[in-house]
């Protein structure tokens, strides 16, 4: 599931500030190269004892992510459930519940970065 409308897409700083912001909102950076670097966020669901995953995907614009200097854009919200046994099914419709914290979380990272 793409989330839309999150005021996150082309935001852009440098990768320490990124990494530093997203922790502190409790995103962390798991996946990465040279170039990008995806930052998730794990919510579970205990009515139901799922997981979910709402990601955020960057690219670097300026320099390489081995440099905390480097400038990352962001460049799409997406949300999937967690899938046995290590995959996210992005076509799963999300409960609103879920949706609500995923949408509450985006809402105060983009409200951190921005300060």
């Amino acid at each position: 599931m793409i989330i839309e409308d999150t005021g996150l897409n082309g935001l852009k700083c440098d990768l320490a500030y990124m990494d530093d912001t997203a922790e502190k909102a409790g995103f962390f950076r798991w996946q990465w190269e040279y170039y990008r670097a995806t930052y998730e966020y794990k919510i579970e669901d205990k009515s139901n004892k799922s997981e979910y995953f709402v990601r955020f995907n960057t690219r670097a614009v300026q320099g390489k992510l081995e440099d905390p200097d480097t400038i990352l854009e962001v460049e799409g919200v997406y949300m999937g459930k967690a899938t046995y046994p290590h995959g996210l099914d992005y076509e799963t419709p999300i409960p609103g519940p879920i949706l609500i914290i995923a949408n509450k979380k985006l809402q105060q990272f983009k409200t951190m970065l921005e300060a």
